[in-house]
């Protein structure tokens, strides 16, 4: 018993140890974090709306809303046909087909860009339409008018008879970031007022699809989801200001699978502006022909910078030519903006108008030039480009006599005067060669040689015949 109470008093006192060292320390600990001048404590849960701001698109697409419109464009397909199956078949003569119209309809947007009616959408929406009819957000219908298409940047002006609108204010596309949100207001699938949002994925794109000899294509690339029907829609900031015009995705099915372009709102400025006073595009040109700066073509000219558009030579008597621009010159900038691709020089050509003045920064043999170019315009293009003699990759061309002509039983071609080191002399061309089709196109004039040997990069066939009759072709790398 007694050995019992001894271990009974022990841990008894063992417990009343250490109680009062755990109270001991738990004052302590309070003191320590209640002391002024302490180490604050702070819950560590995580509130989202204190950590950033998320973009408002309430007020962008409230306003944009009503100032995008529902295209309705009736066509008519054109095709020919036998009244009789078995005139088809006549031994006797030939079938006489007669003309057979069937009407179809196509869905687009357009953006209201005035408050008396003006509205802007896309040249392919429109164009050879019939009938165009143009729904609302508020459900009002009314019949269309064209104003003006321009088939080179896809952009058409047409009009409706009513006043005070809601209309869209242009922002500034030059000012547009990539990563900035925005959104994309228009009509997929018949869905009618429909709002998508995404990001600038990439300025100055060219996706070759408007195809036609002269196209200006400068999109903006976004992820905003568009679709059949979007076609002529706004491309709007967080402040609904009206960046661009809807007008293609990149897709392999036909719908959208992650990319979308828009025409920059400058270029619809342009348009728009032409329109309204002209009646039709006031197009300026400046006169070159370029091409673009990649690594192999840097390190063929000995360049240390890729930036830039190269300048094979200058139209004669052109706006690049009167203001002093030579072949091997490297444009760098135009008013301050810089210039990396055709993209972005046809995009700032395409927003200026004959008459307007501009600032051109060259590079010439390592040291910058900045030149005053005048723009002119496209009749002044053509008076130029009618010239029969260019120095085009170190040979020099001439268009051939009737004579000559004659002698080798051609209508068109180009001869070779004069050759100097480059590819084509590389290639195995001889002085006297005579040009006649490039990748199997025509060389009829020199605008087309010029276009073909100097705008192009890759590979090319060469065709031609020498003044003995001999035919000959030639694979050059451009």
């Amino acid at each position: 018993m007694k050995r019992i109470a001894g271990i009974f008093l022990i841990a008894m006192f063992g417990g009343v140890v250490s109680v009062g060292l755990y109270k001991a320390f738990e004052k302590k600990q309070y003191i320590l974090n209640s002391r002024p001048g302490g180490i604050p404590v702070r819950q560590v849960s995580y509130n989202p709306g204190a950590a950033f701001n998320q973009p408002d698109f309430e007020a962008a697409a409230a306003s944009s809303l009503h100032a995008v419109v529902h295209i309705k464009s009736e066509f008519q397909k054109k095709s020919l046909v036998y009244d009789d199956f078995f005139e088809f078949f006549n031994f006797g003569g030939r079938p006489q087909p007669r003309e057979y119209s069937q009407p179809y309809s196509a869905m687009g947007s357009g953006v209201i860009v005035s408050p008396d009616g003006y509205i802007v959408t896309n040249n392919h929406v429109v164009q050879e339409a019939t009938n165009i009819n143009v729904t609302l957000n508020d459900k009002r219908e009314y019949k269309a008018k064209v104003i003006g298409t321009d088939p080179s940047t896809d952009l058409a002006l047409i009009k409706i008879d009513e006043q005070e609108l809601p209309f869209l204010s242009y922002g500034n596309s030059d000012d547009v970031k990539i990563g900035e949100w925005v959104l994309a207001v228009g009509n997929p699938f018949n869905l009618t007022s429909t709002v998508t949002a995404g990001i600038v994925s990439a300025k100055a794109r060219n996706i070759n699809i408007l195809g036609s000899r002269g196209a200006i294509e400068s999109f903006i690339q976004t992820d905003a989801a568009i679709n059949p029907g979007n076609s002529g829609g706004a491309l709007v900031n967080t402040r609904g200001e009206l960046i661009g015009i809807n007008a293609a995705i990149a897709s392999g099915t036909g719908y959208y699978t992650g990319y979308s372009f828009a025409i920059p709102v400058n270029i619809v400025k342009k348009v728009v502006g032409d329109f309204m006073k002209f009646g039709k595009i006031q197009r300026a040109y400046i006169g070159v022909y370029y091409r673009e700066i990649d690594d192999q073509f840097a390190k063929e000219k000995g360049f240390s910078d890729l930036r830039g558009i190269y300048v094979d030579d200058v139209v004669e008597g052109g706006p690049a030519a009167v203001a002093g621009l030579k072949g091997g010159d490297v444009i760098i900038r135009i008013d301050n903006n810089p210039v990396n691709g055709k993209a972005e020089l046809m995009e700032m050509i395409g927003q200026k108008n004959p008459g307007d003045k501009v600032t051109v920064i060259v590079n010439r043999n390592g040291k910058e030039y900045e030149l005053a170019l005048t723009m002119q315009s496209e009749d002044s293009k053509e008076v130029a480009e009618k010239s029969n003699k260019a120095t085009i990759q170190g040979a020099t061309f001439e268009a051939l006599s009737a004579n000559e002509k004659a002698a080798l039983n051609i209508d068109y071609g180009f001869k070779i005067t004069a050759l100097t080191n480059g590819k084509l002399k590389n290639a195995g061309i001889s002085a006297g060669f005579i040009l006649l089709t490039v990748d199997r196109k025509p060389a009829r004039s020199i605008q087309d040689l010029k276009e073909t040997l100097t705008n192009r990069q890759g590979g090319v066939l060469i065709e031609g015949v020498y003044p003995n009759g001999l035919r000959a072709y030639y694979g050059i790398g451009l």
